[in-house]
């Protein structure tokens, strides 16, 4: 009997060391690398949740700030795995897509070909417009914030899908650039990387910055769904030798920006500073922003008929629940209208003001499955961009760590320990299935609602189905 116990013992000691051997050396699942053996417990969990979930109180759609269903799916997506479900829905949709008697053959279908931002012609042309090639795209997330492995799996993911990638506010990393995708570097309240010794803009700077053939946009950032009215936090722990040298900070401290920029105060300010930059760089020019008052809007657009040089090739509007980064609950949960509501507004500002052929619309807040998407689309947004969505094919398991630089899966870790399981040629495949599923998703909606392909989208092919349901301005009818 003690023999047999011996024995037992020995061989459950050489499964586990086997296990142990296995999980740190393969390169798919960064928690298996991170945490040999006992990581496989959560993806045993993970894997029976399904049949134990009936069992208990949590459905799969009341976890928060993102559900397991939306997190399965863009799982699914990003492995290349089916994601057909069984027997109906879960849960009670707000919207409905209006399907057509006849939808479009696969045949007749038209991939998205593609849409000019920035014009060549008259006051605000610029030298060098972009034709951006995907209506889905990654949104700003800085280096920094991201570790270094997972801003290079996007970096290579979004080259291999055709998408554009957004550097967030912390400057140009050779990370972004590595992948050879194009880059749309953002100006921060901070102007990180593109700042003078007093904090200003570096016009000699912005123009290196601008002369890399990949770097396409200039996006100057308002406000961020996370935080609108307080700028970017990084924490002192995040901020290496590497990345103050970037920003050009010092090491060791926390990262703080202004609120707003200090250069610009009104919307005349705004339109000169975009023309400024239109200048040095020869290259369109966006604005981010959090839609707060319509007066606002119809301010800013009124500029743009008035002063056309300052008119921006572009507007990214940031829902109020948008944003990856840290930021205090009092405005990441109750500052800045939402994007159901944010987005028609912009809409109707720009139709209103005769500026839908001069100024493209990004839209930003959650909109990380295809139904989503679609429904921006529909709404009246020429683009979508995800940061969340990204950061969930990288393998992000939603561990709200992204502040303390120990994310379980290397993602937003400042821990080399745990960087080192996130492999980054592993992951950018994963980034480029996410996309390329994406496009094909809202794509089926779209010939599904009898149109060739999401260009052809309008507001009749979207309606609310709940009552109170904000940003609808429609009941379905033409």
């Amino acid at each position: 009997m003690l023999t047999f116990l011996i024995i037992a013992t020995l061989a459950v000691i050489a499964a586990i060391a086997a296990i142990y051997v296995h999980d740190i050396n393969q390169t798919q699942h960064t928690i298996l690398r991170n945490y040999p053996v006992l990581g496989h417990f959560r993806y045993f969990a993970e894997t029976w949740g399904e049949y134990m979930r009936q069992y208990q109180y949590l459905p799969d759609w009341e976890e928060r700030p993102f559900n397991r269903l939306e997190r399965s799916w863009i799982y699914r997506s990003s492995k290349n795995v089916s994601n057909y479900i069984s027997f109906g829905s879960e849960a009670t949709p707000s919207f409905a897509f209006r399907n057509a008697a006849f939808p479009v053959l696969e045949e007749d279908r038209k991939p998205f070909a593609g849409l000019q931002i920035g014009v060549i012609e008259g006051p605000g042309a610029c030298a060098r417009p972009y034709i951006a090639q995907s209506f889905f795209n990654i949104s700003g997330m800085s280096y920094g914030a991201l570790s270094h492995a997972a801003v290079s799996a996007l970096s290579r993911g979004a080259k291999m899908a055709g998408v554009w990638m957004g550097t967030g506010e912390g400057g140009l990393s050779p990370f972004h650039l590595e992948g050879g995708a194009d880059i749309v570097f953002q100006i921060g309240t901070a102007k990180y990387g593109v700042c003078d010794e007093n904090g200003g803009l570096s016009e000699e700077r912005l123009r290196t910055i601008a002369a890399h053939e990949n770097v396409r946009m200039i996006e100057v950032k308002l406000a961020q769904g996370a935080k609108p009215g307080k700028g970017g936090v990084l924490p002192a722990i995040k901020v290496t030798k590497e990345i103050a040298g970037i920003r050009n900070i010092p090491e060791g401290q926390a990262s703080i920006s202004p609120n707003r920029h200090r250069d610009i105060g009104s919307i005349r300010e705004l339109g000169e500073f975009i023309a400024r930059v239109r200048r040095i760089t020869g290259k369109p020019v966006g604005v981010k922003f959090v839609v707060g008052d319509a007066q606002h809007l119809d301010e800013w657009f009124t500029d743009c008929l008035q002063h056309p040089e300052g008119c921006p090739d572009y507007v990214h509007v940031d829902g109020g629940e948008g944003g990856t980064g840290a930021a205090p609950e009092a405005l990441a949960e109750c500052m800045g209208l939402p994007i159901t509501m944010a987005l028609p507004m912009v809409v109707a500002a720009r139709e209103q003001h005769a500026l839908t052929k001069r100024i493209r619309i990004v839209a930003a807040g959650k909109l990380v499955t295809p139904d989503k998407v679609a429904w921006a689309l529909c709404t009246g947004a020429d683009f979508v961009v995800s940061a969340r969505g990204f950061t969930f094919s990288l393998g992000c398991i939603q561990a709200m760590k992204c502040g303390s630089g120990n994310c379980p899966t290397g993602v937003t870790a400042s821990d080399p320990k745990l960087i080192k399981g996130l492999d980054p040629t592993d992951k950018s495949v994963r980034v480029m299935h996410y996309a390329k599923r994406m496009r094909e998703d809202v794509e089926m909606i779209a010939h599904s609602c009898g149109v060739a392909g999401p260009e052809e989208f309008a507001l009749r092919h979207v309606t609310a189905v709940e009552r109170g349901v904000a940003g609808f301005r429609n009941s379905g009818a033409e």
